[in-house]
């Protein structure tokens, strides 16, 4: 089969013929219809992240259909449609684990990056960790819920019940989540990189009230709000834009250091906190709200060969939604 191989963090992908996996106990094979592009890959890929599978087939928004079962994996026919998210296994017994916070188990394995992913034609999967589609999505539209939209549905609800939410950083996920805080009557304030007016625009078309740079303060005072950005910098940003007894949550898997910043921003019940991956649950849930609520994806699509294209577009902020590679 094809794939995008990464060597070695920093290194270029390099697109290569590779033999195409066999399913193991409780696996399904998978022919690859979509796979999105995250800003984590581009984490993985600069050595941000450490630990990583090499060489490594990147990608954990996925599109397949099961070509194969393996042992034991019963739950999936052949010819299903599935999506393999960010969390590809966890250890099942552990104190995380038994308490419903799998996303903490420090024994799970990510896909795209402990496992191989789905910039390839062919990838396997564990079936107890992929979730049956919506029909409302064709293959390339779904690919952008399997991380962007839920992370950024775990973002959204570790924010409360704000009625005012900023938004920094309007890529793949935040216009996800600000068609799902629209809906639920939420009114939504949008930063993005100075100068970057094209983002602010499509932030207004989704219904954003405002929409400004993020280095500026939104009209109004904000409940909360969640950063996409992974730019440590805008952490004291958004704790001077949110009241007291607000919520800023720190959506990304990395970030640039935060810093020094005076007591007084995070004074007067404020709360910063993380979000760490995602659980079944959240998959489960997101997906039967999606449909509903009218989440429509965004993508510019680009061939498997072209995904280090599709990264630096990325990198560059030239990608409006999301970026999906597609192997046929």
């Amino acid at each position: 089969m094809r794939a995008m191989l990464l060597d070695a963090p920093g290194r270029p992908l390099r697109e290569a013929d590779i033999a195409r996996p066999v399913p193991g106990t409780g696996e399904v094979l998978l022919r690859v219809k979509a796979c999105g592009v995250c800003r984590t890959d581009l984490h993985v890929a600069d050595g941000e992240l450490g630990d990583a599978k090499l060489p490594l087939v990147l990608g954990h928004e996925i599109v397949g259909i099961v070509e194969e079962a393996g042992p034991s994996a019963a739950r999936f026919r052949p010819g299903a449609r599935v999506g393999v998210p960010w969390l590809g296994r966890t250890c099942g017994a552990c104190r995380s684990c038994r308490s419903g916070r799998e996303n903490l188990c420090a024994a799970a394995r990510f896909t795209g990056y402990h496992l191989d992913g789905g910039y390839a034609e062919y990838t396997l999967a564990d079936e107890r960790f992929c979730f049956p589609l919506p029909d409302a999505f064709d293959d390339v539209h779904a690919a952008p819920l399997l991380c962007a939209g839920l992370i950024g549905y775990r973002s959204l609800v570790a924010a409360g019940d704000a009625e005012r939410l900023g938004l920094y950083g309007f890529g793949a996920a935040a216009h996800i989540v600000a068609q799902l805080a629209r809906h639920q009557g939420r009114e939504v304030f949008a930063f993005t990189r100075p100068g970057d007016t094209e983002s602010q625009r499509f932030a207004t078309e989704l219904g954003a009230a405002w929409a400004g740079s993020s280095d500026t303060a939104p009209p109004e005072e904000l409940d909360a709000a969640i950063l996409f950005a992974p730019v440590g910098s805008l952490v004291p940003e958004a704790l001077r834009n949110v009241r007291p007894g607000g919520t800023v949550v720190c959506a990304g898997i990395h970030m640039s250091p935060i810093p020094e910043m005076p007591y007084a921003l995070l004074w007067g019940e404020r709360v910063l906190r993380s979000v760490a991956n995602l659980t079944r649950r959240d998959g489960e849930e997101f997906l039967q709200i999606a449909p509903a609520a009218g989440v429509h994806t965004e993508v510019q699509t680009y061939p498997l060969a072209d995904a280090h294209r599709a990264l630096a577009d990325l990198r560059e902020g030239a990608v409006r939604g999301a970026a999906v590679l597609v192997p046929g």
